[in-house]
């Protein structure tokens, strides 16, 4: 496969692009398109590549290697599809290769490819807890890349959910290899992963890649794909100076309403501990659900959340 950049990538950016995923010379307006910059991010094996290739070129990937560096593959996506704001942008879709626990020179060389994203994908295999509890580190990787990442840990080992609290780039989580969990563990597995997308403040896609239905399009699935890709681009083209963080209301609509910023701050961070709060119930429950009967379990979670009264 030959090496090859985009036009908007600068020399130190250059990954491998199958060719055929780029705009051809002569090839008219599709070469003109608007584009962003999507990451697809999770731990070796998960399925990033056959992700890729089963959003890109609506295909199985047959033979699927090992990621080295980055791959590219672009998606055509319309806007708004079916509105008068209709309007079609490529999604370059970057498939970043290594392991979350790499050295930091690998991380370091790594870091080249999160300059200018527009929105992340964390993909984990829902048949791995590690991958899925991995995704934690993967997104503060990329959304701190020039800073030092506290790596804060919680109880049962997960980061501090207040460094996601102001990301302002549009998450998405998509759960691998779903064809592999017999039916009868599948909605336990599913209730686990379900904290993921919530702590993220994302939706959730959970999907088989060796099976092109899962994305079908009218799918709920192609619905949730479809508004982040959506999300994306409004992100990139038309809220650039938004002040707006996913998850609170504008913070201009807090000052006006709550006399003045000093009110707006409070009520941001309300909300922020509201949040770690239930996170905190939650990893309670789990611990209680996985020690104790079932009956214990009910009578601490009344007493939990009707706040010990």
């Amino acid at each position: 496969m030959k090496l090859k950049a985009l036009p908007s990538m600068s020399r130190s950016d250059w990954c491998r692009i199958p060719e055929q995923a780029l705009p051809q010379e002569g090839s008219g307006k599709m070469a003109s398109l608007d584009r962003v910059k999507v990451l697809v991010l999770g731990d070796s094996g998960v399925g990033k590549s056959s992700l890729v290739h089963l959003l890109c070129q609506n295909q199985v990937l047959g033979n699927p290697s090992w990621t080295v560096g980055c791959s590219v593959d672009v998606r055509v996506h319309d806007y708004k599809e079916g509105t008068p704001e209709e309007k079609a942008y490529y999604i370059e879709l970057w498939d970043v290769g290594g392991s979350v626990g790499s050295a930091s020179s690998v991380k370091s060389t790594r870091a080249v490819f999160y300059n200018s994203v527009n929105g992340i994908i964390l993909v984990h295999d829902l048949t791995n807890k590690k991958s899925s509890q991995n995704l934690y580190r993967w997104s503060l990787e990329a959304l701190n890349r020039d800073l030092v990442p506290t790596g804060v840990l919680v109880t049962n080992g997960d980061y501090d959910r207040e460094q996601f609290a102001d990301n302002q780039i549009p998450l998405l989580v998509i759960g691998t290899k779903l064809d592999q969990i017999h039916e009868t563990k599948r909605h336990e597995v599913l209730t686990r992963t379900a904290f993921l997308a919530e702590d993220f403040i994302a939706e959730e896609i959970n999907l088989d890649c060796t099976n092109p239905r899962y994305l079908a399009a009218g799918s709920s699935n192609a619905v949730k794909l479809s508004r982040f890709f959506d999300k994306v681009i409004e992100k990139r083209y038309f809220l650039r100076e938004s002040n707006q963080i996913p998850g609170f209301p504008d913070r201009k609509s807090l000052v006006a309403g709550r006399g003045g910023r000093r009110a707006g701050v409070k009520y941001k961070y309300r909300l922020i501990i509201h949040r770690e709060q239930q996170s905190q119930q939650r990893r309670i429950l789990r611990d209680i659900d996985s020690s104790c009967s079932p009956q214990v379990a009910a009578v601490c979670s009344l007493f939990l959340f009707s706040g010990g009264q």
